[in-house]
C-alpha cells in the first residue's frame, strides 16, 4: 500500500449483486457476489472480503513480527470465520470474527515468540479497526498443532 495515497478501491456494477471490485489501475478487478438466494455467489460475498482482511491483515503482522526477530515460521496457513446472527433491530450482522492461524514450523526453539505473541496483533490495522466494532478473537498453532495463543 501507498503511504502517500489513503486506500481505495471502486467498485463496478455487472448486474445485480454482482460487482468488479477495481483496487489498482495494473491489477485484474476481483469479482464479488451474494450467496443465493440473493445473487448467484460467483465471488466472495462482502462478508467473506472482511473475513479476508481481518485474517489477511493479522497473518501479515505476524508474519513480520515473527521476521523482525529472525523467526522462519515455515508459512502460515490462516482461517477466519464469522459469525452471523441478526442485532437486536433484526438485522443480519458479522456478530464475531474468530481467525485461527498456523504456523508449519514448531513454536520450540524459537525464542522471543512469547513477545511476538503478546504483540503482534496490535499492529494489524485492519484488525484492530474492526475489532472497535467486532469482537476478532485470534489462536496460534505451531506446526506441531500446539495451541500457542
Amino acid at each position: 500500500m501507498d503511504d502517500k495515497q489513503p486506500p481505495s478501491v471502486t467498485l463496478t456494477q455487472i448486474k445485480d449483486y454482482q460487482f468488479d471490485i477495481h483496487y489498482a489501475p495494473d491489477r485484474p478487478a476481483l469479482l464479488s457476489d451474494e450467496p443465493p438466494p440473493l445473487g448467484e455467489g460467483a465471488g466472495p460475498s462482502p462478508a467473506h472480503l472482511l473475513l479476508a482482511a481481518v485474517g489477511n491483515c493479522m497473518s501479515s503482522s505476524l508474519y513480520f513480527a515473527l521476521t523482525k526477530f529472525k523467526l522462519d515460521p515455515k508459512g502460515l496457513t490462516t482461517t477466519a470465520s464469522g459469525e452471523i446472527g441478526r442485532n437486536e433491530a433484526g438485522r443480519l450482522r458479522v456478530l464475531a470474527i474468530a481467525v485461527d492461524i498456523r504456523m508449519g514450523a514448531a513454536a520450540q526453539g524459537m525464542e522471543r515468540l512469547d513477545r511476538v505473541l503478546m504483540q503482534f496483533e496490535q499492529f494489524c490495522t485492519v484488525g484492530e479497526s474492526v475489532r472497535q466494532g467486532i469482537p476478532v478473537t485470534v489462536s496460534v498453532f505451531d506446526g506441531t498443532g500446539q495451541k500457542l495463543k
